[in-house]
């Protein structure tokens, strides 16, 4: 597995969003120019953020995009799944019907394990924590 741009955009928004705490409305130029995201690809991403309920679009002159809730309760999966979907490592994770030996091949065993335990990892990254040994804040 291999994060998209469009993912590493989204964690570094909702990273700079978790730092300013939950429910602050953060202008949409504020985040692209100190994230070094692009401003239309930002757009997009928080349409997408928006959808899987992390953020809030708030249109306008004084709008912005503010979290939805505490960072304490934003994983870095769900954040990376919002962009993405949902993460695998093989297509036969995905789609089990591909291959006629997904329920008794050793190797589809060694990946669903191992996607197992990369979005057990990511899930128990919260943004909470992340802001906290974030050293480079704006």
């Amino acid at each position: 597995m291999r994060l998209t741009r469009a993912a590493e955009y989204a964690i570094r928004c909702v990273l700079f969003l978790s730092d300013r705490g939950e429910g602050r409305l953060v202008s949409k130029k504020e985040i692209a120019q100190a994230m070094e995201i692009p401003d239309q690809y930002l757009g997009k991403i928080a349409q997408q953020l928006s959808r899987a309920g992390i953020i809030e679009i708030l249109q306008g002159a004084r709008g912005g995009f503010r979290l939805v809730k505490p960072p304490s309760e934003i994983s870095l999966l769900r954040v990376i799944e919002a962009i993405m979907g949902r993460i695998y490592l093989n297509d036969c994770i995905l789609r089990p019907e591909s291959c006629s030996k997904s329920e008794s091949c050793a190797v589809h065993m060694v990946w669903e394990k191992a996607r197992d335990q990369l979005r057990e990892t990511l899930d128990s990254a919260r943004f909470s924590q992340l802001i906290q040994k974030e050293i480079c804040r704006t």
